[in-house]
């Protein structure tokens, strides 16, 4: 056994506090419990273990990434446990937590530069850009997160877990979308055990793409890229709901404080989600939803540093 077979069957607790009454119940995975700290780890075993059995990636190769930080984070593992030199592309937009953590994994960082700490469609351009130019290098594999298929089946074992671990009672699945990948692979087996399973997906209100709205700038970091991700699959989707990022950072305060539960803005905005469907479906439902990574990524952030509260 090694670090990597630490990744997954991670718990999932009843959230007590922050629902009001009359709702469904709403249950979170706790997908901090994986090595780096978040739900990415999975995709990036995936990725890089897809790679390495087609021969994309070779012994001796170097991984490139462009990554807000917990993909590259979860990489970095990877590529520690395995062997890899990796390359990230990122920015000051996001925790410099992240950035230092991927650093230590042995991560080699390229910074682009944000418009005042904000996550911008301009912003994921760039980077990618960045990291397309590293990827044209001799013995490089871009792992190119947007449009890998790859990450798609790292979250099936997600899916497997949730229905296992509702015993198959779960009547929606809330989460939010970054490269759509999660909620597609969990939202594929999903519904082949129960096609009427609502997957409902979160983005943020400020630029709310999938919703038929603007690209416009936000602070839940990891989600809201700008346009529909190449990865997007609408006939998995049953319904969408934009959340601001004052209500996302208000929740995962409010989640550490009342429940226990230390998340970053993602999960806060999962769970402003959640308690919508769960208000519509009423006491006899039950709703789940992710914690996406930990609060530990986000202490220097205005979620809960000095302006945070």
């Amino acid at each position: 056994m090694d670090i990597l077979d630490a990744i997954g069957n991670t718990s999932i607790v009843r959230l007590r506090k922050v629902v009001p009454p009359g709702c469904a119940d709403i249950l979170v995975k706790l997908e901090w419990e994986n090595p780096t700290g978040s739900m990415k780890d999975r995709m990036a075993r995936a990725a890089i273990a897809r790679a390495e059995e087609d021969g994309r990636l070779k012994p001796g190769d170097t991984v490139v990434e462009y990554t807000g930080g917990s993909t590259g984070t979860a990489l970095a593992l990877v590529c520690a446990a395995k062997g890899y030199r990796i390359q990230i592309v990122t920015s000051d937009a996001f925790s410099q937590e992240k950035r230092d953590h991927m650093a230590a994994l042995g991560a080699e960082l390229t910074l682009v530069p944000s418009e005042g700490g904000l996550s911008t469609k301009k912003l994921f351009q760039d980077m990618i850009e960045a990291a397309r130019k590293l990827s044209q290098e001799p013995h490089t594999y871009w792992i190119d997160q947007l449009s890998n298929q790859d990450s798609i089946a790292g979250y099936y074992s997600l899916g497997e877990e949730i229905w296992s671990q509702t015993k198959g009672e779960i009547d929606a699945f809330v989460h939010s979308a970054g490269t759509a990948a999660s909620s597609r692979g969990v939202a594929t087996v999903l519904k082949r055990y129960k096609p009427s399973i609502e997957i409902v997906i979160v983005e943020p209100a400020e630029s709310s793409v999938l919703s038929g709205g603007p690209a416009g700038a936000h602070r839940i970091e990891g989600i809201g890229i700008g346009r529909t991700p190449p990865l997007w699959d609408p006939t998995l989707v049953d319904g969408i709901l934009p959340v601001r990022t004052e209500e996302a950072e208000d929740m995962a305060r409010r989640l550490a404080r009342e429940e226990a539960l230390f998340a970053g803005t993602s999960s806060g905005a999962n769970v402003v989600a959640a308690i919508r469907v769960a208000q519509r479906l009423g006491p006899r439902a039950k709703v789940v939803t992710l914690m996406v990574d930990s609060g530990l990524k986000y202490v220097s952030t205005d979620v809960y540093g000095l302006n945070g509260g």
